[in-house]
């Protein structure tokens, strides 16, 4: 092999390499920012990982809504009518925010089984829910298909 085909042929390989190194580099900072949907009833069974950042999402349960006295943290239920699942957050919930309403909440589900949030989310109008929160009521048959979820969350 005579240098010249070496030196190119050394250098595509380096180039190459280098392409790779960017690439599993990108590949991993966007793996770290991916947050999954999970149902509560994904969550009580498993499927949900440990102290990863998820997004879960259902119904408020009705008369779940526990607020702290002398701060901002707030303890709730979510239900997608099969399984709950107990969401912590501290801070200043939405204006939209209420019992019986379909909420998102972006934060790691810890040991016990209780999502700590560090984000919620709640619905924008009568009429709108979460497509993800919508999925899983028609999974679980409690909400058919052309059917918005009746006030007070009895879909």
């Amino acid at each position: 092999m005579n240098p010249q085909r070496k030196k190119r042929l050394l250098l595509i390989f380096a180039l190459l390499a280098g392409i790779g190194v960017a690439l599993g580099l990108a590949l991993s900072a966007l793996q770290e920012n991916l947050n999954l949907f999970y149902t509560p009833t994904q969550i009580a069974n498993g499927e949900a990982p440990l102290d990863t950042r998820i997004r879960a999402g259902g119904m408020v349960q009705q008369g779940s809504l526990q607020r702290s006295g002398d701060s901002l943290d707030v303890r709730f239920v979510v239900t997608d009518f099969n399984r709950s699942v107990t969401i912590r957050y501290r801070g200043i919930l939405p204006d939209l925010f209420r019992e019986g309403q379909g909420i998102v909440a972006l934060g790691r589900l810890g040991a016990d089984g209780v999502v700590v949030a560090d984000e919620v989310l709640a619905k924008h109008d009568e009429k709108y829910m979460p497509p993800e929160v919508s999925k899983a009521l028609k999974d679980s048959g409690r909400l058919s298909e052309g059917q918005a979820p009746a006030p007070g969350g009895k879909g």
